[in-house]
């Protein structure tokens, strides 16, 4: 499966459009080897918890104390940082299942990640697929019978990929189990959300129904569901948002700085928030 001619490659085309500046991802055949040095972190590296890690965070902690003026807890960098890797690996998943009903598979030795350029190198295997896709009889294809299992199959690969990534996070932000999978179910869910609405309004509505379907609640080893939801503003517009199932931990060093979502932020509070927002 040449990357040239990868049944991906306009998926992750779309998406390096849709996140001009800020990420691009290069597609691999199965032969290459994954970039490495400079920037670059290879997935494998960073759940092997020891130096590699150390470097990934370093970067985290600098960048509190340059942008905020103080250090950061340990366990506080730990959490951005894996805020910053899983939320553009789960994208390597979830944006050729929104946009061409295909679903690689990515574990961590098909992935790397260079952040401070915001480039991200893949080099898928396989790839799940619906039995009408034109794409079903090309090597690697993993055929499923319909769309729930296509979507069975978007819940299994995000989380072969982040399991050993949140094996090695976990420790070093002091939470385990269903915390860490409550930030992966954030990462996947927020991630879709922001590319379908840079995509569009119409793709923005459409990716809410279908990361409802994908993460409907009780779906082990997710925590909760998609949560969107639409409070009303006082000039009584609805204003689309979520529910969080964790907290990333950012009021440690900006208490005035909680996203619209934060699980710390009252709808009060959120609602100024979106429409701040909406008028920007």
């Amino acid at each position: 499966m040449p990357a040239a001619a990868s049944p991906l490659t306009a998926a992750y085309a779309r998406l390096t459009e849709a996140c001009s500046g800020f990420l691009a991802v290069s597609l691999l055949d199965p032969a290459q080897p994954l970039p490495g040095g400079g920037g670059w972190a290879g997935a494998a590296g960073l759940a092997e918890g020891g130096t590699d890690l150390d470097a990934f965070l370093a970067w985290d902690a600098a960048q509190v104390l340059r942008d905020h003026g103080r250090p950061a807890r340990p366990d506080v960098v730990a959490s951005f940082g894996l805020h910053r890797y899983a939320w553009p690996a789960c994208l390597m998943i979830t944006v050729p299942w929104f946009l061409h009903r295909r679903v690689p598979r990515l574990p961590v030795t098909d992935v790397s990640y260079d952040r401070v350029a915001g480039r991200m190198a893949v080099r898928p295997r396989s790839f799940a697929c619906l039995p009408d896709d034109p794409a079903a009889a090309l090597p690697g294809a993993v055929v499923v019978p319909g769309e729930e299992a296509l979507r069975g199959e978007v819940r299994a690969a995000v989380a072969e990929h982040l399991e050993p990534v949140l094996a090695a996070f976990g420790p070093r932000m002091r939470r385990r189990g269903r915390a860490l999978w409550g930030m992966a179910t954030d990462e996947v869910v927020e991630g879709l959300w922001y590319v379908a609405g840079v995509l569009g309004r119409a793709e923005e509505a459409r990716a809410v129904r279908e990361l409802e379907l994908l993460l409907p609640g009780a779906t082990e080893p997710y925590v909760g569901s998609a949560a969107f939801r639409e409070p009303t503003g006082p000039d009584g517009r609805p204003l689309p948002t979520r529910d969080r199932a964790s907290c990333c931990m950012f009021y440690t060093v900006d208490p005035e700085g909680t996203c619209a979502t934060c699980p710390r932020t009252c709808d009060g509070d959120r609602i100024g928030k979106l429409r701040t927002a909406a008028a920007a």
